[in-house]
């Protein structure tokens, strides 16, 4: 009988794989932080990789409400493009703070934003940045992460104009 040459290559193949150490995470190498107050929504705050730096992947952050009395559901309830980004900034800035981290630790910034009414159905990135500019690049907090920021068609929040996800690394 014939030997198939294809099929002793696979078998070697996967023999030498089973073999090898891939570094595979351990357990206690990804910490989860949950979302505060007990929050059941099945998501974690932040997601920690450890290593020599530990990585910290920090959910998309949305704006607060502000105003209580505006139509649910609507940007007046959250406030314009600057006051969201502050507002997300804030809760991203809480988020680290529980982790022994701060935004200086950030090292990457997804942006995401939808049209905003208010500005002519545009995105209004003066608005995010007038917000932005009062956590990053400031003579208290100089750190500037690389960042990227997106439009999209909407944000799970209606009424919400931004959400902000981020990396942050620090030292073991």
């Amino acid at each position: 009988m014939r030997k198939d040459p294809l099929r002793r290559a696979t078998v070697t193949l996967g023999v030498l794989l089973n073999t090898l150490p891939l570094g595979a995470a351990h357990a206690d190498d990804v910490v989860r932080l949950p979302l505060p107050d007990g929050n059941p929504f099945p998501i974690s705050s932040a997601v920690t990789v450890r290593g020599d730096l530990d990585t910290v992947y920090v959910s998309g952050a949305l704006p607060s409400v502000i105003d209580k009395n505006a139509p649910k559901g609507s940007v007046a309830a959250y406030g314009d493009m600057e006051t969201q980004t502050v507002s997300t900034l804030t809760s991203i800035k809480s988020t680290l703070a529980r982790l022994g981290l701060g935004l200086g630790d950030i090292v990457k910034m997804t942006v995401f934003m939808v049209a905003d009414p208010g500005n002519d159905n545009k995105l209004n990135f003066a608005g995010l940045m007038a917000g932005y500019t009062k956590f990053f690049g400031t003579p208290e907090q100089p750190n500037k992460p690389a960042r990227s920021a997106v439009q999209v068609a909407a944000l799970v929040a209606p009424g919400a104009l931004v959400e902000i996800e981020v990396i942050a690394v620090k030292p073991r």
